[in-house]
């Protein structure tokens, strides 16, 4: 049984097989959120003992990935600690020793079957309508050291005959576990195989014996990972009791899965592709030269995605939504993740971002937007781009969207939305609209609410229809006869320029019909 009293230390142990997927940022998170309440020590430790499925770049892009969630790491490859080296391949020499352990104490042996002579096996088993599972009914039958005499196992390694360790399954033993989110779990061993646990021919570990052993060597209280995980929660268990090391066994928790927006599978790139939402969080260039899009460059502001991320599969119990980290990481309860898959909502993605784009201040959108303004040939102050995000920022989603938005207000408009020119450009309403011309010559164009007061009682005064003559100005003015409070645009661009835009509009579009 673990102790639960002991220091709270968890681990994300990633491999860098590719790009980090959004559920591998939630797990990380879950695990933050947990060490933070805690007091304990949140570890990033890279996993890298499958040297087929290395991929360069990978191993930087998670690090950069949890640097910009914010998700901060005590110790880890970049910083190290007293449990370093964190990266696995660095480790290699340990986990020899462990699994020899296990071999001495009767919980592993050594097979040496090759892999053609395995494939061969498999096929043989296909034809017979079953399944090969090297198991308790083969490994005394096979070229096992449960099998063959020691001094042929002696000789088989002397002469470096390639060779795995495999773990010694009991025999029809129910193995009893708890997990924090899914609860007491019961599974026997009948329905096991023997796992590899190290290869001679990388003189690697597998992930079974390296992640129990550094998990123990590391002192770690609490095991937070995915789903996937669960059906390797026996051999685990096994693994514990084999090394006598129950009584400091961290507790578990296995995570639901993140399914599609349909809910049926998991979320995959290829959904992402389908749909045109990111399922990593930043941009990733493959060394293959192919890339996938991610949240950071799609505009998605990193507070935003967190707080996303956390409520795909936990519930907080209460109607709140928006949540900063130090309010997630006091909320944050294991027990309340769900069991279930947490289907993701790319609008609901969106619906975040707003919120907390809302939210951020204008200076701070405003050094957000420069190289995007830059980019479209708009020379801005970033403290002019900044009163001018203030007018239009509750209808933007993403820092683009701030640009867009605000884009006629530094550039005088040259061609006319057709539909709104046909609704509002008539005759009357052009007329009347050179008479309100001269009301704004002839006001400082300094306060929105005095300009308009002012426009109102004009309007009202001579009973026209102030709907006709704002959007008759709105078109003149930004192009189309939807946008920001005109008055409030009119300030910002000052008297001449709206004199000038209305005397534009006119020469382009004539006296209306």
């Amino acid at each position: 049984m673990s102790d639960n009293t002991r220091r709270v230390r968890v681990r994300f142990a990633p491999s860098p097989t590719g790009a980090l997927h959004i559920g591998g940022v939630r797990t990380a998170l879950y695990n933050y959120l947990f060490a933070r309440q805690h007091g304990g020590d949140f570890i990033l430790r890279i996993e890298d003992t499958d040297s087929q499925r290395f991929v360069p770049g990978a191993e930087a892009y998670i690090i950069e990935s949890l640097k910009w969630c914010g998700i901060e790491t005590d110790e880890g490859v970049e910083q190290g600690g007293p449990h370093a080296p964190y990266r696995q391949s660095e480790r290699k020499d340990i986990y020899l020793k462990y699994a020899k352990q296990l071999v001495d104490n009767g919980w592993a042996y050594y097979a040496f079957d090759s892999a053609e002579e395995l494939d061969n096996m498999r096929k043989e088993a296909e034809s017979e309508g079953k399944t090969f599972a090297y198991d308790q009914s083969v490994r005394t039958k096979l070229k096992t050291s449960l099998a063959l005499p020691q001094d042929e196992v002696n000789e088989r390694i002397a002469r470096g005959d390639q060779w795995v360790i495999r773990f010694k399954m009991p025999e029809n033993e129910d193995v009893q576990m708890d997990d924090i989110i899914r609860g007491h779990i019961s599974i026997n061993t009948s329905t096991l195989d023997d796992k590899v646990l190290y290869k001679s021919a990388d003189q690697l570990p597998t992930y079974h014996l390296a992640n129990i052993v550094d998990d123990h060597l590391m002192e770690i209280s609490h095991v937070i990972r995915g789903e996937e995980w669960l059906p390797s929660l026996p051999l685990h268990y096994l693994l514990y009791r084999a090394f006598g090391w129950e009584e400091t066994r961290p507790a578990f928790a296995h995570l639901p899965l993140l399914l599609k927006p349909q809910g049926q599978g998991k979320l995959s790139k290829r959904d992402g592709d389908k749909f045109g939402f990111p399922v990593f969080p930043l941009l990733w260039n493959a060394p293959d030269g192919s890339s996938a899009m991610g949240y950071r460059e799609e505009g998605y502001l990193p507070q935003a995605f967190i707080n996303m991320l956390a409520l795909l599969g936990w519930n907080p119990g209460t109607e709140q939504e928006i949540f900063s980290m130090d309010e997630l990481i006091k909320a944050f309860n294991l027990e309340k993740v769900s069991k279930a898959g947490a289907r993701f909502n790319p609008d609901k993605a969106k619906w975040f971002n707003a919120q907390y784009l809302r939210t951020t201040p204008d200076a701070e959108l405003a050094k957000m937007t420069a190289p995007i303004y830059a980019e479209r040939g708009i020379d801005v102050t970033e403290e002019r781009a900044a009163q001018a995000i203030s007018l239009i920022k509750e209808r933007a989603t993403f820092p683009r969207d701030l640009v867009d938005l605000t884009e006629k207000l530094f550039i005088r408009p040259t061609a006319y939305d057709e539909k709104s020119v046909n609704k509002f450009w008539k005759s009357d309403n052009v007329s009347k609209l050179m008479q309100l011309r001269d009301i704004l010559a002839a006001d400082e164009l300094t306060d929105p609410a005095r300009s308009e007061a002012k426009a109102h009682d004009w309007v009202v005064g001579n009973g026209y229809s102030m709907g006709q003559i704002m959007n008759t100005l709105r078109l003149a003015i930004w192009g189309v006869s939807q946008g920001p409070s005109i008055f409030h645009i009119l300030v910002f661009i000052g008297k001449d320029e709206t004199l000038a835009r209305i005397d534009a509009a006119a020469a382009t579009l004539g006296q209306g019909a």
